[in-house]
């Protein structure tokens, strides 16, 4: 769906899709509507008093009866002040709420969204939606709409204004007022398209700059600085060449603005100072002609462009709406919801322990943005405390797998069952709660090692955090460092090496003492020392538990209780390591293929 028909989709600037999410601002909304209908009258009838003044003090020479002037007059003034004050702070008001409500409603959608949606959607774009077009739905909603309000009702007030003064003078003065419209609506139009450029091309100049920064050790390695210059240079090129025309475009607008302003003020003063002098007006009301007439082209400007503004934020509504309407690739039925709660409101008390005991019948699938079958027919049965090794190519299935039992995806058909019982009979936070997944890119959140690690379990202590260290053998990295368990981990964990995160991480799902235990390609960040000591580990925490291991390197599964050698979806072999071998098969020829691999990598090292 293109810019203009996500706009044609939703009328009325697409406020009926936010009542849900603005409905309780509603009486605010009304309320800031009407001060500033009161605030637009206000300033529309200020220029009377002059009128008033010059009429009544200047034009008679006296001043009986200032004291009630001064009076009013200055009533009215502490009026707009406070009127103003409670208009301003209301609108902030409810910018920052709206904007708060829908980022924290859009963050809160994402994490009940399956893993589907962040395969299919990049992180700038989810990013985007929370963050960019919440903002401008709230600046929408209480400023631009204020903008409308005041500016149109000013307008409409003037013209009344005039009309009632001078109808002759006044039809003279609004002839101009279609004329400045049409070229507001002009120059904007032209405006739109090259600030949409501008945009644009400064997307691509951040992204140049990013790649050149990132990526400064392979552009050097590459030796490609000059192409990487030029092509940063065109860009810059294009950007100030787009902004150059964009500058003229916005100087002849404000140019042409200001030529119908000085016309409406030469009508005034021409048509208006004569019949003053014929009497047919008086002094004051020709000083409130031109006042209007000063006036009045510059809130039709600011209605036009925040009208256009207004129809542009339609596309922000419609994207972030579209994210609140994405419904989940994984769900829990109404029922499993009613007995054992959802994401955000677990019912624990119903909750019941999970053995482990994990079983596939005839599940096939594929991934939703996908036709081609991963897994075709596939069935398994393991038992509670079971330690099973999955290998195989790239693409083999291996992930696809472990990502059934842990729910991250629904099979196509067939069942996965845990403990006898198909998983979507009970709620994805229960079985989530029961398995620990060490990621072969570990993450790490912004915050301490300490926070870092009660992710896996909110109250452990500090000795039950040591103890998990110990058992991944990361307890002599963290004494180490100089704050220890306080030491912050920085942005992702970027502040530790690849290797600290793993091993972090992986020390994290232990703590949570899951009855499943997970390990995608867990130790292929570690060196191969550490790797022993976290192979040590694992025979340790497995122990009771039914754990799945996916393994890039065959000699760390090699005491699996049972290994996996997945091919296009199917189990072509399984056994135990010795089995396998004896078989000569493919397993025997991935081992061995491996093997002399590493045999060949250290006698390069040698050599």
């Amino acid at each position: 769906m293109n810019v203009q028909e996500e706009i044609k989709s939703l009328p009325l600037f697409g406020i009926p899709r936010l009542l849900p999410y603005i409905r309780k601002y509603i009486p605010k909304i009304v309320f800031m509507i009407l001060l500033g209908f009161i605030s637009s009258l206000i300033d529309s009838a200020s220029p009377l008093f002059n009128r008033y003044a010059l009429d009544n003090f200047v034009a008679k020479g006296t001043l009986e009866g200032m004291s009630v002037f001064l009076a009013v007059y200055f009533s009215l003034l502490v009026l707009y002040v406070i009127e103003n004050f409670v208009c301003t702070y209301m609108c902030g008001q409810v910018e920052m709420c709206v904007d708060r409500d829908l980022r924290n409603r859009a963050f809160d959608h994402l994490q009940e969204l399956s893993f589907s949606y962040f395969n299919q959607n990049n992180v700038g774009y989810i990013h985007a939606r929370v963050m960019s077009d919440t903002g401008k739905i709230g600046v929408m909603v209480a400023w631009r709409l204020m903008d409308i309000v005041w500016n149109g009702s000013y307008v409409l007030c003037v013209v009344i204004m005039m009309f009632a003064l001078n109808w002759k003078l006044a039809l003279m003065v609004s002839v101009l007022v279609p004329v400045v419209a049409l070229l507001i609506m002009f120059f904007q139009k032209k405006l739109v398209v090259v600030n949409r450029s501008i945009r644009e091309l400064n997307s691509t100049i951040t992204g140049d700059l990013n790649e050149g920064i990132i990526g400064a050790k392979t552009i050097k390695a590459l030796a490609v600085e000059d192409r990487i210059m030029d092509d940063f240079r065109h860009d810059t090129d294009k950007m100030r060449r787009t902004s150059v025309r964009a500058s003229r475009y916005s100087a002849l607008f404000t140019s042409s603005v200001t030529m119908m302003s000085s016309a409406a003020l030469a009508i005034v003063l021409w048509c208006g100072g004569y019949i003053t002098m014929q009497g047919v007006i008086h002094i004051g009301t020709l000083a409130v002609f031109l006042t209007y007439a000063l006036n009045l082209m510059e809130p039709i400007q600011w209605i036009i462009l925040t009208v256009s503004e207004m129809i542009m934020t339609q596309v922000n509504i419609e994207r972030l709406t579209r994210l609140l309407d994405t419904e989940s690739g994984v769900t829990d039925t109404p029922e499993v919801i009613e007995k054992y709660g959802d994401t955000f409101h677990p019912k624990k008390e119903n909750w019941e322990p999970l053995h482990g005991d994990v079983e596939f019948k005839d599940v096939s699938f594929h991934y939703p943005d996908g036709e081609e079958y991963v897994l075709e027919h596939f069935d398994l049965e393991v038992k509670q405390g079971t330690n099973v090794a999955i290998v195989g190519e790239t693409g083999a299935g291996k992930s696809t797998l472990v990502n059934l039992v842990c729910r991250f995806y629904e099979p196509t058909t067939g069942q996965v069952l845990i403990d006898g019982r198909d998983v979507r009979e009970r709620s994805q936070l229960w079985l989530h709660s029961n398995i620990g997944y060490v990621l072969q890119t570990p993450h790490l959140f912004s915050g301490t090692i300490r926070e870092n690690l009660r992710y896996g379990k909110p109250d452990a202590t500090d000795d039950q955090i040591w103890e998990a260290l110990r058992l991944v053998s990361a307890d002599g990295i963290v004494r180490r460092m100089e704050k220890q368990l306080d030491c912050n981990v920085g942005e992702g964990g970027d502040m530790l090496s690849t290797g600290e995160k793993q091993l972090l991480s992986f020390a994290r799902a232990l703590l949570a003492d899951p009855r499943i235990l997970v390990l995608d390609e867990a130790t292929s960040s570690v060196d191969t020392v550490t790797e022993k000591a976290i192979q040590d580990a694992i025979s340790t925490v497995t122990r009771g538990r039914t754990s799945f291991v996916i393994a890039h390197r065959l000699s760390t599964i090699v005491g699996a209780d049972i290994i996996l050698v997945v091919d296009d979806g199917h189990i072509v072999e399984q056994g135990t390591h010795s089995d396998l071998m004896s078989r000569r098969g493919v397993y025997h020829s991935l081992f061995t293929r491996q093997y002399e691999e590493l045999a060949w990598d250290h006698i390069s090292l040698l050599q």
